[in-house]
């Protein structure tokens, strides 16, 4: 368990919380109400939050799997990424990807969930060949349908 700090830039909205114990995300909130349009209709929604990652971690933004199995809701670039040294607040790329229908995303409303994860820094190191390995350079559905 680490402290993150958070600054809450809405003060009548919640911070972020897991909603049960074991969870992995924690929800975020919309800060405006939005209208999604049906067909692709897409905004960028604030959720009211900026945090202060830590060096060695990332926050990634996810969908919420009920909006995303009832109405066809869900985060356009998932998962969003969040850098360390980010200090903005915290904003969600939705889409509906509904045919005929509007989405009405109303304040307050849970919207996302973010994970925060401890991430590694890599240097990349330049060879001739890479190791051989039993899955070789398959890819894009070579492990069956």
């Amino acid at each position: 368990m680490i402290d993150l700090p958070v600054l809450r830039l809405d003060p009548d909205l919640p911070l972020p919380a897991y909603a049960k114990d074991g969870d992995a995300g924690v929800d975020l909130v919309a800060r405006e109400n939005v209208t999604l349009a049906p067909g692709g209709g897409r905004a960028i929604v604030p959720t009211g939050v900026a945090t202060a990652l830590p060096d060695g971690y990332a926050g990634f933004v996810q969908p919420r799997s009920g909006l995303a199995s009832k109405h066809g809701v869900t985060v356009l670039n998932t998962p969003g990424l969040v850098d360390s040294g980010y200090r903005g607040e915290l904003r969600v790329c939705m889409v509906n990807l509904d045919p005929h229908t509007a989405f009405e995303i109303t304040r307050g409303e849970r919207i996302a969930q973010l994970v925060v994860q401890a991430v590694a820094q890599v240097r990349f190191v330049e060879v001739d060949v890479l190791d051989a390995t039993e899955r070789g350079d398959t890819g894009f559905g070579s492990s069956g349908r």
